[in-house]
């Protein structure tokens, strides 16, 4: 960043600054309301044009000591404030920008390759958060209040969005967005950041082709469904497959393909569709292979169930930290569906069930690694062995192929 646009983002984050943009906000609220515009009609060239002249014009009638790049800065603030996510409409626009959580009006921090850092930007006050994520949940048909203080739900372009307010959040209005990429990531992409090894790859592309059943492991904001998405690109394009997502973000690029979302219950707490809904309802579509975001709940058992019926190189992610705990945690969920087997049982239906465990994990410098690949076999003694193929050696920094002969 340029001495000069430290300044100006210095110079964005005081009160004076806050109290003209907000100062100019209601005047130019007041101005459309006074000449009935209907602005959200107007394409978006128009409606900055205006901004930027109504700009120009307060700024000469209230005399205020403004130079250019500060009304240049106002103008491009109050068109957001007008059309946008206000202060964060910046930040929504920046393609290097993953993640952007705000809690409360004067910390919004912003992931970038991983690591957290502060954003340059802050709200005038809690109203002003509260404005913001009003605007962001109105065109999907959501609104948070202090009868709905909590709000998970997913933006036009894929953006997933989590609001929660007072009196649920003590410190004011929270919201926390991960943005949608607009371009999926690729193979290459993933060798050039060292994520994944051409051998892993080239391994992991003949066994989806081959219809392996799949599970991809991994903290939050590990890469999980990114890496799924990529698998999901080896599919067959001849191969119908369903998708379930509480939240639709995979992109799968073929024509035979059915996309299903969860729906959270309404005010009166009905009408709800569930993961497992969903899931049981794919199984009657003729899937060739069943897709699930991410696993979580008492659909865990209908997915473990469509692996072992014939809909082999289905895929799923689930939070673990590694395959053993992934075992753990499947056996964990189906207690929660009303599992009431051995252990043994269950370890022997996963070990029918799913061929492969592939483990993603942000590592401390933010960097994205496939930590390791496992296959699933079992022995008359034991009903579930998992066995390394790959495997990243965090001190060397390198991936090693731990195949026979590799």
């Amino acid at each position: 960043m340029s001495a000069s646009n430290d300044q100006m983002s210095r110079f964005r984050l005081t009160d004076q600054y806050q109290q003209l943009k907000s100062a100019l906000h209601r005047y130019l609220i007041g101005l459309i309301e006074e000449r009935n515009l209907d602005i959200d009609q107007w394409e978006a060239i128009r409606v900055e044009r205006f901004v930027a002249e109504q700009v120009k014009l307060y700024i000469m009638q209230q005399r205020l000591p403004v130079n250019q790049r500060e009304s240049e800065a106002l103008a491009t603030d109050a068109r957001d404030e007008l059309m946008g996510y206000g202060p964060i409409q910046s930040l929504v626009d920046d393609d290097s920008v993953n993640d952007i959580v705000v809690n409360g009006p004067n910390k919004v921090f912003i992931e970038r390759a991983g690591k957290l850092s502060v954003a340059p930007v802050r709200f005038v006050n809690d109203a002003h958060v509260l404005r913001v994520i009003q605007r962001i949940l109105a065109p999907i048909g959501r609104r948070v209040d202090e009868s709905t203080p909590m709000v998970d739900a997913r933006l036009a372009d894929g953006s997933r969005v989590n609001a929660i307010v007072p009196p649920i959040a003590l410190d004011g209005p929270c919201v926390s967005i991960r943005k949608f990429r607009r371009k999926a990531l690729t193979a290459a992409d993933l060798l050039a950041s060292g994520t994944a090894s051409q051998a892993e790859l080239d391994y992991l592309h003949q066994r989806v082709s081959k219809r392996a059943n799949t599970i991809i492991v991994g903290g939050t904001g590990s890469g999980k469904t990114t890496f799924l998405n990529l698998l999901s690109q080896w599919i067959p394009p001849t191969e119908r497959v369903i998708t379930v997502e509480d939240a639709a973000e995979l992109r799968l690029e073929h024509d035979h393909v059915v996309r299903l979302e969860t729906r959270p219950p309404n005010l009166e707490g009905q009408r709800a569709v569930s993961a497992r809904d969903l899931v049981r309802n794919a199984l009657r579509m003729r899937p060739d292979r069943i897709i699930v975001g991410e696993v979580r709940g008492d659909e865990v058992m209908d997915m473990l169930q469509a692996m072992n019926t014939g809909h082999d190189g289905s895929m799923t992610t689930l939070h673990a930290n590694a395959p053993k705990e992934a075992v753990h945690r499947l056996e964990l969920l189906a207690g929660f569906a009303g599992y009431t087997g051995s252990e043994a049982n269950f370890r022997a239906q996963i070990a029918s069930a799913v061929h492969l465990f592939v483990h993603v994990a942000r590592l401390a410098t933010g960097e994205r690694r496939v930590m390791s690949v496992a296959e699933v076999h079992s022995s008359g003694s034991e009903p579930l062995l998992l066995r390394d193929v790959f495997r990243y050696d965090v001190d060397a920094g390198r991936h090693l192929d731990l195949r026979a002969g590799a």
